[in-house]
């Protein structure tokens, strides 16, 4: 079943909730319930999920390269074809720990290789590390949790159990996580990358059951990632899967088709109600 919500976001503000306290009443009265098909658990991505990174990453980008037209004096589109490289380096990339490199160094050599594949070799040695730095503290800056993000985690914790189960490079997430403070919101929060498999393999969805002692039918996944998140939660069995479409574009022929579809995870409390 596809449910596309049309409400706006700016609906969803901290008094949307303070002034619906008969509707978490119903949802801990239903959460209860005896049918043995209740929701007990929710499993949340993280990135352009709870958090907005991509919306972060661009603005760092953008500061990046004030700071590369300003220490270089290139023009706009020489430095948007050095930004453009980094981001294809960084969509692209393949880390192994094991290789004896922390992710940061990768991370500045896709810089250090996106300016000399531009402009040549640098005669600032140190460019390409400033320009990493720069890049990461700013899109660290912006990775916040919004006081309606916060809200909605609170009141859902009430009801439910809640994990968090994010992909990527064990330090990158662990950075992320920590700052923006997501440890108070969670029951357990789950880095993949530290696991031998990520989403949407079931052995990771596996362990999360595990920790929240519950079974796969007791949990809904929510996340932005079609081929992640809700392939993944549909591939572990579980209840509902909720596809955060912030773009509002349609779901392609031949992708995976989630039970739900919202455009923000402010939105959610909605879709649980249905599932009660």
């Amino acid at each position: 079943m596809l449910i596309r919500t049309t409400t706006p976001m700016n609906r969803f503000t901290r008094q949307h909730f303070r002034k619906r306290p008969a509707f978490w009443r119903r949802m801990i009265e239903h959460s209860s319930t005896a049918d043995g098909m209740a929701v007990k658990a929710i499993l949340f991505d993280l990135d352009n999920t709870l958090i907005e990174t991509s919306r972060a990453g661009e603005v760092a980008l953008k500061k990046t390269s004030e700071f590369l037209k300003t220490t270089l004096g290139l023009d706009d589109s020489t430095v948007c074809t050095i930004c453009d490289k980094f981001k294809q380096k960084l969509f692209h990339e393949s880390f192994d720990c094991s290789a004896g490199q922390t992710i940061d160094d990768v991370r500045a050599h896709h810089w250090e290789e996106s300016i000399k594949e531009t402009v040549g070799n640098c005669s600032m040695p140190s460019l390409p590390a400033q320009c990493y730095n720069m890049w990461k503290s700013s899109r660290l800056e912006l990775l916040t949790l919004s006081p309606q993000v916060c809200n909605l985690l609170k009141q859902l914790r009430s009801s439910y159990k809640l994990l968090l189960l994010t992909n990527g490079v064990a330090q990158t997430q662990r950075e992320k996580v920590a700052t923006a403070g997501c440890e108070e919101f969670f029951d357990a929060i789950v880095i993949a990358g530290e696991h031998k498999e990520q989403k949407p393999f079931p052995s990771i969805f596996r362990l999360c059951f595990s920790m929240l002692e519950v079974e796969a039918q007791d949990c809904v996944m929510v996340g932005d990632s079609l081929d992640t998140d809700i392939q993944g939660g549909l591939n572990a069995g579980v209840r509902a899967t909720v596809w955060i479409n912030s773009a509002g574009g349609a779901v392609s022929d031949g992708s995976v088709k989630p039970d739900y579809t919202i455009t923000t995870v402010l939105e959610l409390p909605d879709i649980l109600a249905q599932l009660q």
